[in-house]
């Protein structure tokens, strides 16, 4: 849902009034701080279209607001295609960058209940513009984190974890022992997916590039759970039939990759399985062979989290997804991926890093 953002100069530094995922605009005289956010007006190559943008935050909330600062934001692939104006569905212009994060309440409105300052928060709206000190957003667009969850495990769950939680859930009715095949295994949605398949007691196949450190990642996948991690060449030779002989094939495999992985997760999975696709990191068109698909009786389908939650909102199924991956993470058994945390002055960095082959998430936090 688009952020209805008011631009009051034509400098790169603007004064705004900070805004609300309900399209209210307003412009108050009374303002007792400021706030920033990652805005841009045009779609292109987020170095050059984002702006850090001056916001005013009024002194008093409306009934149902609460109002909440930033903790930590990633920059996920998705975000950055937004700003591209590739993505799936784009919100109205202007706009602030980011969908997933954690927040911490600073004050809440009069009719708000469930809420109080110094708890943490995620936005349950997608498009809620998260590359921002503050914000102010309805209560009931907001999930409270239990305590004993890490800020980033919180701050990366409604796509990652989330992502993952319904891949496995959703399209196979698994069993104890079944074989899941994955490519980008390394994703953040990959290492969520070794991790719930474990809890599972699923066995995972991950696919991944080759790259200079393979030894290492395959050696951080495995412990993550990973019950097996080959590169894309050896997924496609020979040896990975013989691999097979001995080995039920996978009744599910996870497309995030597109163009020959993809073909070759077709290749691989049980008679009537599935191929589900949730990305398409390759920018190629997922190609089913003709083979597999007659004679396996394959079913391809896709999957996007912004849909899912759209059509269940505050259902039970929602509620029993998040309590299911918070019980996880305070545990111990769901870590987030590995991160690095950027000032939030600090964005262009962030945004630059987050868009090179083999780069580590990127995580933007307040300001010390």
């Amino acid at each position: 849902m688009a952020l209805p953002l008011r631009l009051l100069s034509a400098k790169q530094v603007y004064c705004v009034s900070l805004t609300t995922l309900r399209k209210r605009f307003s412009i108050s005289s009374s303002c007792h701080a400021k706030a920033f956010a990652l805005v841009y007006e045009e779609h292109g190559q987020p170095e050059k279209v984002i702006n850090k943008v001056s916001v005013n935050i009024p002194r008093s909330l409306g009934l149902k607001d609460v109002l909440v600062r930033l903790i930590a934001a990633p920059v996920n692939p998705a975000d950055i295609n937004i700003v591209q104006g590739t993505y799936g569905s784009q919100p109205l212009l202007p706009a602030v960058g980011g969908n997933e994060g954690l927040f911490e309440v600073e004050d809440v409105g009069d009719a708000v209940k469930n809420l109080q300052p110094g708890d943490k928060v995620i936005p349950t709206v997608s498009g809620s513009g998260t590359w921002r000190t503050h914000a102010i957003l309805f209560g009931d667009q907001l999930r409270k984190i239990p305590d004993g969850v890490q800020n980033l495990e919180a701050a990366m769950m409604s796509v990652n974890a989330c992502t993952a939680y319904r891949l496995l859930c959703d399209f196979v009715k698994l069993r104890l022992g079944d074989v899941v095949v994955q490519n980008g295994a390394n994703s953040g949605v990959g290492q969520n997916v070794i991790q719930i398949a474990r809890e599972m007691g699923l066995i995972t196949l991950n696919v991944v590039r080759n790259r200079d450190n393979i030894k290492e990642l395959k050696s951080k996948l495995m412990s993550l759970g990973g019950n097996f991690v080959v590169t894309e060449e050896e997924f496609r030779a020979k040896a990975m039939e013989e691999f097979f002989e001995d080995r039920p094939l996978p009744r599910l495999a996870l497309n995030c990759v597109g163009g020959k992985s993809s073909t070759e997760l077709a290749r691989r999975v049980c008679d009537k399985g599935i191929v589900v696709t949730y990305g398409g990191m390759s920018r190629q068109p997922v190609i089913i062979p003709t083979g597999p698909l007659i004679f396996k009786r394959l079913t391809t389908t896709g999957f996007w989290m912004t849909k899912w939650n759209e059509e269940n909102r505050d259902s039970v199924e929602q509620d029993k997804m998040y309590d299911t991956l918070f019980g996880l993470m305070k545990a111990g058994r769901l870590v987030a991926p590995p991160a690095q945390t950027v000032p939030f002055t600090d964005f262009q960095h962030a945004i630059s890093e987050a868009q090179k082959p083999f780069s580590v998430k990127q995580v933007l936090v307040s300001d010390k």
